[in-house]
């Protein structure tokens, strides 16, 4: 068995896992779709007028979840800053968003492990919301066409995040073997990144600016990952202790006890060459699960080629 093949023995979680946070992502986007398209459907049909019956179900529903460019209207909304990037009701729009997910998701949880895929979303259509905001209303001439421009819906500063973070991880990182030996996805990347830009000088500038941004606080994301600061950490604690609310029985093993004593620790505790034991080799491919490969210290890559050999 070579060092690859172990690596992916348990590394990517299983597509039924309920820990895998990347088919999680995608199902959250799909309830939203599923939801929108089955309210809209009963306006269609309440209604004579499918024009009266568009005309209320942006105004009742869309207008309540989408991100508005006016801070007078976004204030009074400001839940529409984490919701927007979940709302659409374009059958291609969620098809664009699952499957751009599912691309570069996938890739991004090999090489950083699973936990780190809803971070990296959330953060990004964050910052790329407030960067829509500020651009529509700091920018002349987007400001002079606020009034027709429509709110921001989708997840596509969230998305580009998720891109740049496996491009800045892997860029050369293939897709599309069959062709000429696989496209390095840095050029796939860049060809989203240059439409964007070039869509900044248009009534649409401001989603074009938040995708930027998206992918700005992407690339942030991941070197910070590399310094070994995890900027997901705090959700993943609230996480925790949302679920010790509902599931006080539940009990939590405090994450990076093993780690602080063992994992980062300046002092080798032993210089023996350790022996190959399933339960080490089960708790390693765990931590590359969790945290990515590139976490792994030098004696625990030392290892896992050791195991590589002797397995």
């Amino acid at each position: 068995m070579n060092l690859s093949e172990i690596r992916n023995t348990r590394h990517r979680p299983l597509l039924g896992d309920d820990k895998n946070a990347l088919v999680f992502l995608i199902i959250v986007n799909a309830i939203f779709f599923v939801s929108l398209t089955f309210i809209k459907i009963i306006y269609f049909i309440s209604y004579d007028s499918n024009n009266t019956a568009a005309l209320f179900f942006q105004k009742q529903i869309i207008d309540w979840l989408a991100l508005p460019a006016d801070t007078n209207v976004f204030f009074p909304r400001a839940w529409t800053l984490l919701t927007y990037m979940f709302t659409t009701h374009s059958i291609w729009g969620i098809i664009s968003t699952v499957f751009w997910i599912w691309a570069f998701g996938y890739i991004l949880q090999d090489l950083a492990g699973n936990k780190n895929i809803i971070p990296i979303y959330l953060y990004g259509g964050f910052f790329g919301g407030i960067a829509f905001i500020l651009s529509m209303n700091l920018i002349p001439a987007l400001y002079q066409n606020m009034a027709f421009t429509p709110a921001l819906m989708g997840g596509g500063a969230a998305v580009m995040a998720i891109a740049i973070a496996t491009t800045t991880l892997a860029p050369d990182y293939r897709i599309f073997p069959l062709i000429n030996g696989g496209i390095p996805i840095w050029v796939l990347t860049l060809v989203f990144v240059a439409i964007d830009y070039a869509t900044i000088a248009t009534q649409n500038g401001g989603n074009a600016i938040a995708h930027l941004i998206g992918g700005v606080v992407g690339f942030l994301y991941i070197q910070q990952l590399k310094r070994g600061r995890d900027w997901g950490a705090w959700m993943h604690r609230l996480v925790s202790w949302v679920d010790d609310l509902f599931n006080p029985e539940k009990k939590h093993t405090p994450s990076g006890t093993k780690e602080k004593l063992f994992y980062q620790s300046t002092v080798k505790p032993y210089n023996k060459t350790p022996n190959v034991t399933q339960q080490r080799l089960d708790d390693l491919l765990d931590k590359i699960n969790q945290q990515g490969y590139h976490m792994l210290t030098d004696e625990e890559k030392e290892f896992l080629k050791k195991a590589s050999k002797d397995l």
